[in-house]
């Protein structure tokens, strides 16, 4: 089983704090293995094993706080 990546641009993240909330709420997406999220440039890039719905995803960003500005890869 191959491992996908996906990338998407939020607005909002500031600081560690704001990386680990997203780090938290986007595991919890089904089909994620790994998120690595950077406040200095807004990217957030998931791992995943499975396809994982972009609505999913996009609602658990919502859920931390933030907003998904666009995605700049498209596995999903």
């Amino acid at each position: 089983m191959g491992m996908d990546e996906s990338e998407l641009v939020v607005n909002g993240m500031t600081c560690a704090h704001c990386e680990r909330t997203l780090r938290t709420e986007l595991s919890e997406v089904p089909g994620v293995v790994g998120v690595d999220a950077d406040a200095t440039s807004g990217r957030v890039r998931l791992q995943h094993t499975s396809p994982v719905e972009r609505a999913a995803v996009e609602s658990a960003v919502t859920e931390a706080g933030y907003t998904v500005l666009s995605w700049t890869t498209d596995q999903l």
